[in-house]
């Protein structure tokens, strides 16, 4: 018989994840090829809740926390080795054009194998007592350096993908994908002590469970308001040409489809022979500017490089080598000294008519870029310019 302060929890935590797996798996999504990513992602999230259900059903059933201690630890490493890499692999799926191939995927289940086997082989021949305890902590340090490996892929991955936004868009849509990272690390957090809490007495196990609770409802949460952004920040990753080169796992990351890596090479040889030189772009954006191009709303890389009738990279490459800032950067810059002009010229438009004219896609947006840049909100900066402008 299960404590009533263990077996609570338990089934509170069981019921979320199973609510939150099948959910992941059979919830409606747009039947849209672009969200055939963000379908597979969600699956895999899925079937890693699913795979953490059935641990914590042998919990609630059998109790081996109870009757078998060793037993129940011995379960738990295992079945989270293979749960890391689901969870990590359903994030990098959003973030990599390609990451879960099939030699990746039979790879770590190689791997996971060969985890269990060897773990199970030494479980059974090792005596009880010390020695079985001692395959529990080593087990749980290649858990461990296991999880560090995976958040560090992923982190890569996500830096890289906000450098992909930051080049591509105008605005900050690399704030859609901020959940990850804070996700990622929260991950990982929780897996090391994953790994270590499972050692804990018995009695202290709810704390564990109850931990897991707002860990599982934020991943659930900020996946379903991910919808609303991904295929916005779908069509930068999939543009991105430079990720074809990223090895965050090895060096076959961006070869694990080599029959198409020569077909990429001669796309890219192709577009390159039709791009402009470096001083026909500077032509074109000098004239870019002094027309204000950078108003336009919801401006792209693509949308300028289409207008300057120049090649993406070459664009990007003159921007990052003469101005030094991302493609972001260097609009907002624009965009700023647009709406410092606007402020101090014409008193009679309101900072929200501003941020409109100067290109910013909300007031708050707008508010939260001048105060960065400043250190002052735009109304307070406009005030004092006024005033020191009477003192003069």
């Amino acid at each position: 018989m299960l404590p009533i302060e263990y077996s609570y929890p338990l089934c509170m935590s069981l019921s979320l994840m199973l609510f939150f797996g099948v959910r992941f798996i059979v919830g409606r999504l747009p039947d849209l090829d672009i969200y055939k990513k963000y379908r597979r992602s969600r699956a895999i999230m899925g079937c890693a809740l699913l795979l953490l259900s059935a641990n914590y059903t042998v919990h609630l059933l059998f109790a081996p926390r109870f009757t078998h201690p060793t037993c129940a630890i011995f379960i738990n490493l295992c079945t989270y080795w293979f749960t890391a890499w689901l969870f990590g692999s359903a994030l990098m799926l959003l973030l990599v054009k390609k990451y879960v191939t099939h030699r990746r995927f039979l790879r770590h289940i190689v791997g996971w194998l060969a985890y269990v086997g060897c773990s199970t082989a030494l479980y059974f021949v090792l005596p009880e007592g010390q020695p079985r305890n001692w395959l529990l902590i080593g087990m749980a340090v290649a858990f461990t350096l296991y999880c560090a490996r995976l958040g560090w892929v992923l982190l890569r991955a996500y830096r890289r993908a906000v450098r992909t936004l930051d080049e591509y868009y105008s605005d900050e849509i690399a704030v859609y994908i901020r959940w990850m990272s804070v996700f990622t690390y929260w991950a990982v957090g929780f897996g090391v002590t994953q790994g270590l809490l499972t050692f804990i007495p018995a009695r202290y196990v709810v704390l564990w469970m109850l931990s897991a609770i707002p860990f599982y409802i934020y991943l659930y949460v900020s996946y379903k308001n991910y919808l609303l952004f991904y295929a916005k920040v779908n069509v930068a990753i999939e543009n991105d040409e430079e990720q074809d080169e990223f090895d965050a796992d090895d060096a076959d990351f961006a070869a694990d489809d080599d029959a198409n890596h020569d077909e990429r090479q001669d796309g890219r040889g192709e577009s390159l022979t039709l791009a402009y030189n470096t001083e026909r772009i500077a032509e074109g954006v000098e004239q870019w500017i002094q027309r204000n191009g950078f108003t336009q709303s919801g401006l792209t890389l693509m949308d300028l490089s289409r207008e300057l009738c120049t090649n993406r990279t070459y664009l990007s490459t003159y921007i990052n080598g003469h101005f030094h800032l991302s493609f972001r950067e260097w609009v907002s810059s624009l965009r700023l000294e647009y709406a410092k002009k606007l402020l101090l010229t014409d008193p009679h438009l309101s900072v929200g008519k501003v941020a409109r004219r100067a290109g910013y896609q909300s007031l708050s947006h707008f508010t939260a870029s001048f105060t960065k840049s400043e250190g002052e909100s735009p109304s307070k900066w406009r005030k004092e310019a006024w005033l020191a402008a009477a003192d003069e």
